[in-house]
């Protein structure tokens, strides 16, 4: 028989996120009773700036948290405390689900992209509707096969079968206008309905990933491009704004072909194919996750660089060796959870208690989090400032 599996949740709950049925901050992780029946059938977990979304083996979305804008898809604006079926959904199968911060992006088996929520930035890449989209709908002009989505702060992102990007949602248009001072923008940055990402041309893009003001894309070489703001040094460029993509060199990866990426608000982690992990950007609240960890033999301390040294580090990827391996990493806007071994490790912005550890201080260095205990780690995800990781309980 296949061990029970249990999701648990933890973190900034002010909107029902955690699908507790409460809304109140939940410092320590706690396991979802109410959901039980389909634990052992989640296949993927992602979460926005105050809402949930888990995807079942099935193809069945559910979700709970903040609806203000119609981000659950459920034809209403109440927030929802529990996880819920999408049941406008009950005729498609959906593959991957990306939460942005008050919208969702929805992929299905067939490759057709849907979304719902607010689109008073052109986020939902459907032509203009007055107010929020309470029921997911079909982005028409998206007529390529997508094989993956990203929703950041105020756009999203689709690559498609061939290769290319396609990006909507006008968050990034004040700070290119600012940056290229007067100079013609490209329309990807303006766009209220998916446009063609121009500088990608001479490769083709399997995975995309979206932050509050800047964008990422994985090539099928195993080479990043990036695009959008480079205020935390997040791009590794000198520019303060990329308007079209550009390579991250490979000698800043030891020269490996990077397998997977991922990106929080403002700082980005990619595994090389050997599995060694890099962070950069921003690091303020531990983000990065590169303070040194001395074991001095009662307890193990963090030794926080001075901020002038963290400063001048962040704008360059540097790999962290604890994380080596990881299995799985998820970034929520300043926090992360990584999956190395049987553990679920933490780190960066705690303020919600996000980090799992039953305080409110940030952590600087990836932390197993020992409040899981013997449950092994299968699954996780993260919303702007909360976590969730399905568990197998030993039996």
């Amino acid at each position: 028989m296949e061990a029970a599996r249990t999701l648990f949740a933890w973190g900034a709950n002010s909107y029902g996120q955690l699908g507790l049925g409460h809304k109140e901050d939940v410092l320590l992780p706690q396991s979802l009773k109410d959901f039980s029946c389909k634990h052992q059938n989640i296949k993927s977990i992602a979460g926005g700036g105050g809402h949930s979304a888990v995807i079942t083996g099935a193809g069945e979305l559910f979700v709970c948290g903040q609806n203000k804008e119609g981000q659950l898809g459920l034809n209403h604006t109440e927030d929802v405390l529990c996880f819920t079926s999408c049941t406008a959904l009950s005729s498609v199968c959906v593959i991957q689900v990306a939460c942005g911060w008050d919208f969702t992006i929805i992929l299905t088996g067939n490759g057709q992209v849907l979304s719902c929520g607010s689109n008073s930035f052109g986020q939902l890449g459907v032509p203009q509707t007055s107010g929020g989209c309470l029921i997911p709908q079909k982005i028409e002009s998206l007529t390529e096969k997508v094989v993956n989505v990203a929703a950041g702060l105020r756009h999203a992102l689709a690559a498609t079968e061939t290769g290319m990007v396609f990006q909507w949602g006008t968050g990034m248009a004040s700070r290119a206008n600012r940056a290229s001072q007067g100079k013609m923008i490209p329309s990807f940055l303006t766009a209220k309905e998916p446009c063609k990402v121009t500088g990608l041309e001479d490769v083709k893009v399997k995975k995309v990933t979206a932050s509050s003001y800047h964008s990422v894309s994985l090539t099928d070489e195993g080479e990043l491009c990036v695009w959008g703001s480079n205020k935390h040094g997040q791009l590794v460029s000198k520019e303060t704004f990329l308007v079209e993509p550009q390579k991250i060199d490979a000698h800043f990866f030891s020269s490996e072909k990077i397998g997977a990426v991922w990106s929080g608000w403002t700082h980005v982690v990619a595994q090389t194919e050997t599995g060694k992990v890099f962070t950069w950007g921003r690091a303020d609240y531990g983000q990065l996750g590169r303070s040194a960890v001395v074991n001095d033999g009662q307890r193990q301390e963090v030794q926080r660089s001075s901020e002038q040294h963290l400063e001048q580090l962040s704008n360059v990827p540097v790999s962290v060796p604890c994380l080596a391996g990881a299995s799985q990493i998820a970034c929520g806007s300043e926090h992360n959870l990584a999956v190395v071994g049987c553990h679920c490790f933490s780190w960066g912005w705690n303020e919600h208690g996000m980090c799992g550890d039953g305080t409110e201080a940030n952590v600087y260095a990836p932390t197993p989090i020992a409040a899981l205990g013997s449950a092994k780690p299968f699954l996780i995800g993260c919303g702007a400032g909360h976590s969730m990781v399905l568990c197998q309980i030993p039996g």
